[in-house]
């Protein structure tokens, strides 16, 4: 899941920043409104957390320019604790609002919940074979085997279950996973492959994680005779 939080408080976007990439999310910062309202409306995210109080233009107004143009889940942060604030929040367009200081399980319980519900229509769960994967639960299993995996590592499987059957790039697998340009240079990929392939796919049969030389990767199914 990627997403774009807004808030001018350094310590807090670190804070947040960093929380939420160890939980596996891909996380772009934005420190004012305006830089806010460029990359919330050329980009697509899946949930914005928004600060109200920023440099350059006011949360509230940065929320109007994006519900003209997107419908982009926002969770509202702010010191404020008026109960107008909130009501104004809500009537702009935001889908929840939590006061400051709060709870960072809170926000992940907030970020989960506003999730399920934009991807109503995705399944919960997919299966390949024996592989089982809880996208909600984040846990994955091969037969009655849980798989131990880290966050990243589920995201990376999760990448791949979604689009089983098609050919990932390094360049697509790099953006949806790590949110990042593709750099040739680095292994971040193969590595991420290669650990994956260890837990979930080399201790159990049939394979189901494939490199396709020059290609990519794919996670998918194939005959006892190895075709696709």
């Amino acid at each position: 899941m990627k997403i774009l939080i807004i808030e001018d408080e350094l310590k807090t976007a670190e804070y947040l920043y960093k929380g939420l990439t160890e939980q596996g999310y891909a996380v772009d910062l934005a420190h004012d409104g305006i830089d806010g309202q460029h990359m919330a409306t050329q980009h697509d995210y899946d949930i914005v957390v928004l600060d109200v109080m920023l440099p350059g233009q006011d949360g509230f107004t940065l929320l109007r320019a994006l519900r003209a143009v997107k419908q982009t889940p926002v969770i509202m942060l702010t010191a404020r604790d008026r109960v107008e604030d909130r009501v104004k929040g809500l009537h702009e367009g935001a889908d929840d609002y939590l006061v400051k200081p709060f709870s960072f399980i809170e926000l992940l319980a907030r970020l989960q919940a506003l999730s399920r519900r934009g991807r109503a229509q995705e399944p919960a769960q997919l299966r390949i074979g024996d592989l089982h994967i809880d996208l909600i639960s984040r846990k994955a299993y091969r037969g009655a085997t849980r798989i131990d995996l880290t966050a990243k590592e589920f995201s990376l499987l999760a990448v791949l279950a979604r689009r089983q059957g098609e050919i990932l790039s390094k360049t697509a697998i790099a953006e949806l996973v790590w949110d990042m340009n593709f750099d040739s240079n680095t292994n971040v990929v193969e590595v991420a492959i290669k650990r994956l392939r260890a837990k979930m796919d080399t201790p159990f049969s049939p394979r189901l994680l494939h490199t396709i030389r020059g290609m990519g990767y794919v996670l998918e199914l194939r005959g006892e005779d190895g075709q696709r």
